[in-house]
């Protein structure tokens, strides 16, 4: 499935390409920088999860509310270590890994995938939460077909969560 003429994102991502100061030229963008680019957001948000969490003292993800659970002190420059570490790694696993990973899901059978997918997600349902796990998932699938059929984007199902977000449920 390709997308319409003029629509496939590659001029957009170049001004945001542009915009982080990474040299790009026209639509010619190196995949490397790409993929490390789309990487960054993930280390911004941990490391922004980490200040929220020695500052107000609550976890606010669900990776730093396991670490409170298991009972990992609040010590910032040693966790922030931690982060920039990982992030490295993940920097270098990409560009190291990245051409080898994209080539191998570039051969995937993309229908055996999406079966796959869809089977491992339903037996999940059921496996959690036995007939009410089905029964969820087949509504939660019925929701998601709503955006297609109204021609809405399905970014604005998100309001759904405003109410019990804000009962606090």
């Amino acid at each position: 499935m390709r997308p319409p003429p003029g629509r496939d994102g590659r001029h957009g991502f170049g001004g945001a390409v542009r915009g982080a100061g990474y040299p790009v030229g026209g639509d010619a963008v190196d995949q490397h920088v790409v993929r490390s680019v789309r990487s960054g957001p993930a280390s911004q948000k941990a490391v922004f999860a980490l200040f929220a969490f020695t500052a107000l003292g609550t976890p606010r993800s669900g990776v730093l509310v396991a670490m409170a659970d298991v009972g990992v002190p609040a010590a910032l420059p040693t966790l922030l270590v931690v982060v920039l570490l990982a992030s490295a790694a993940g920097v270098l696993g990409v560009l190291v890994l990245g051409d080898a990973a994209l080539r191998a899901v570039g051969r995937t059978n993309q229908d055996a995938l999406v079966v796959g997918v869809l089977l491992g997600l339903v037996l999940l349902s059921w496996g959690f939460a036995g007939v009410v796990g089905l029964l969820s998932f087949a509504a939660a699938t019925a929701v998601g077909f709503v955006p297609t059929r109204l021609g809405c984007k399905r970014v604005h199902l998100m309001g759904v969560l405003v109410g019990p977000l804000a009962l606090g449920l």
